[in-house]
């Protein structure tokens, strides 16, 4: 297998910039690897919003995201054309790699286009979305865990490529202050309403980081007091790395099964140890009894969140930084990289004769 440089065609979504002014965990994640994989000396072309920043080339057909521009509608052909862009610049290509925010709509482009086009999914998708998807069986796909692996059942995953995060970008914190935080968005799955909970029936003050939407309107709002339960609004990433390096704890009762969870891997960086139920892909990200611990229901994480408070933070943050740095991504999505491209280069071999 050559190991020459690669040359890369990676898109992200035009939802925002990349990385992302505050929340974006796609847009994040696109930022880490592409970087990455400059530094690593792979020529790399990022399909982007104009107002992005990267060592890569930039090919940028909007100026901005649709996030930012409520003119910019339907948002699903703006996501067309900019992967269009880069499916129309195939020849200039080893492999085109998808970032799907919402869905694979790469999919489409799998049997026309001369370069492999490998897709990264970044939700827990439902059965009958799977159904659909298969009708292009031969369409790689990198699961984000085994969990979300396991819903692809039936497709092409090639192979599962955990997260990883600037690890040195999250600032170690050995004492804490004396509060609990909820780090994530506002919505049914990701438990806000029984972090709540928790925090009441322990005694402890709950500070809440995201960004105001209608559920938080609705249904958390009537929860905040300010002093109990306090709502920080949403954190860019200087104030997410304050707010994980005094918090306690994390709370992570999510009631979705989560293909990963970016805030564990984040507090756990800052040596802030996590209490999450036990739910999607929770239990590959935290090493229970280490990093923090994963609870089967709430009466387990209030009686258990003292031993929360027990672990190690140094240890915490040792472990982490060497199970998700950003170096271990890389290198694995490079593997993968080249897998597809020398399987595609094999099977175009005897017609080129």
């Amino acid at each position: 297998m050559t190991t020459s440089p690669l040359r890369i065609a990676h898109v992200a979504p035009v939802a925002t910039a990349v990385p992302p002014p505050r929340s974006g965990s796609v847009e994040l994640m696109t930022s880490l690897l592409t970087e990455g994989l400059v530094a690593r000396g792979h020529e790399v072309t990022l399909f982007a919003t104009a107002d992005s920043k990267t060592e890569a080339k930039l090919h940028a057909s909007f100026d901005h995201g649709y996030w930012h521009d409520e003119q910019m509608w339907p948002w699903e052909f703006y996501e067309m054309i900019n992967l269009a862009a880069a499916v129309e610049r195939a020849a200039d290509f080893d492999l085109i790699h998808y970032e799907t925010k919402y869905y694979p709509m790469s999919l489409a482009f799998t049997r026309l286009s001369s370069t492999p086009i490998v897709q990264t999914l970044h939700h827990a998708p439902r059965e009958a979305e799977v159904r659909l998807w298969l009708r292009y069986p031969e369409a790689p796909f990198v699961a984000i865990s085994n969990e979300q692996a396991r819903l692809l059942k039936g497709l092409n995953v090639v192979a599962t490529v955990l997260h990883g995060i600037d690890t040195e970008s999250f600032v170690f914190r050995e004492k804490p202050d004396d509060y609990l935080l909820f780090l994530g968005r506002f919505t049914e799955g990701k438990g806000v309403l029984q972090a709540i909970e928790v925090a009441k029936r322990i005694g402890m003050r709950l500070l809440l980081a995201a960004a105001d939407d209608q559920y938080y309107r609705e249904k958390v709002a009537p929860h905040v007091d300010g002093t109990h339960i306090v709502y920080v609004g949403e954190a860019d990433h200087a104030t997410k790395v304050k707010l994980y390096g005094g918090a306690c704890a994390l709370l992570y009762p999510v009631q979705a099964r989560e293909p990963f969870g970016l805030v564990l891997a984040e507090a756990m960086a800052c040596g802030t140890p996590v209490a999450a139920l036990d739910r999607g892909a929770v239990r590959e990200i935290v090493d229970d009894g280490v990093t923090g611990i994963v609870f089967d229901d709430l009466d387990q994480m209030v009686n258990g969140l003292p031993r929360v408070f027990e672990l190690v933070r140094r240890r915490v943050r040792e472990r982490t930084v060497a199970r998700f740095g950003i170096d271990r991504m890389v290198d694995e999505y490079v593997g993968v990289y080249r897998q597809i491209v020398e399987a595609r280069r094999g099977v175009s071999a005897p017609s080129a004769r």
